[in-house]
């Protein structure tokens, strides 16, 4: 199975752990995610991957689970030559992100998570909300979006409800049908619903930072919560705003970047340029 990944910028490594709606070339140009790269790799060598069946990656795959996951995670450092690095997870890739810390502690320096979740909706205790995926989950098998392209907009209101623009609605409309196929989509989306990471998180030792919308519709904020609550000694920031994916001119972003330099800089890390963080 081929992988596709990518490196920008100087410094010191920050792995970007893949999550549903990647593509390392459509990322360039898309005000959805380039702020993502543009930004962090002006101070750190950032690292980032389209996971299997997403992306640039392969997508006529055979297993698309959670250990599939941190199995490409596995690939990717080791195929960069990283020996330790400060790893990132945002949304289901926070799960990936703490599974790969508690069994490759040596080599992860830094954790930082964003819209994370240890537990996917089948272990919330929330029957309801499972109903609610399976009945998305079901619009996503028919293609629904191909014969009702209002149904892009749905899933787009769930990912970047406040303050996006029109130019960022479209783009993150595109991004649902060049980054993954509607096959590949529900198989992802109930290897997310399946996630349960939430027994590791006592044991962690790494550094951590968790940040969390404060109404995101993806990913509860409790969820955030939980995360930061349980895992020893991590910081939890909360954010104002309902976006899943932080948006470039948002607030939010700017709390980010200025909260996570402050966290590497506390751990010892440095900019490229040498300055400190």
């Amino acid at each position: 199975m081929r992988l596709a990944y990518a490196t920008v910028g100087s410094g010191y490594p920050l792995v970007k752990v893949a999550n549903c709606f990647n593509h390392l070339d459509f990322e360039w140009e898309s005000p959805i995610w380039r702020h993502w790269v543009r930004d962090l790799a002006q101070d750190y060598n950032i690292v980032r991957y389209d996971g299997r069946g997403n992306g640039l990656s392969e997508w006529n795959v055979k297993d698309i689970s959670f250990e599939a996951w941190i199995h490409d995670l596995e690939t990717v450092v080791d195929a960069a030559g990283l020996g330790r690095f400060a790893l990132m997870g945002i949304s289901q890739g926070g799960a990936v992100a703490i599974a790969y810390a508690a069994r490759h502690p040596e080599r992860v320096s830094h954790l930082v998570l964003g819209g994370s979740y240890s537990r996917g909706a089948n272990h919330r205790g929330r029957p309801e909300a499972v109903e609610v995926r399976r009945a998305l989950e079901k619009l996503v098998e028919l293609n629904w979006g191909k014969v009702n392209p209002s149904f892009f907009q749905v899933v787009t209101n769930l990912y970047i409800p406040e303050k996006a623009t029109a130019e960022e609605q479209d783009w993150f409309r595109e991004l649902q049908l060049i980054s993954v196929s509607p096959a590949n989509l529900v198989r992802y989306m109930q290897a997310c619903d399946a996630i349960n990471v939430r027994p590791l998180l006592p044991a962690l030792t790494v550094p951590t930072i968790v940040f969390h919308s404060d109404c995101d519709r993806v990913a509860p904020p409790e969820e955030g919560r939980i995360i930061a609550a349980e895992i020893p000694r991590a910081r939890f920031v909360p954010l104002p705003s309902a976006n899943h994916l932080l948006l470039a001119a948002e607030p939010a972003w700017k709390i980010f970047r200025q909260e996570l330099a402050a966290f590497l800089k506390d751990q010892g890390i440095v900019r490229a340029n040498g300055t400190g963080t």
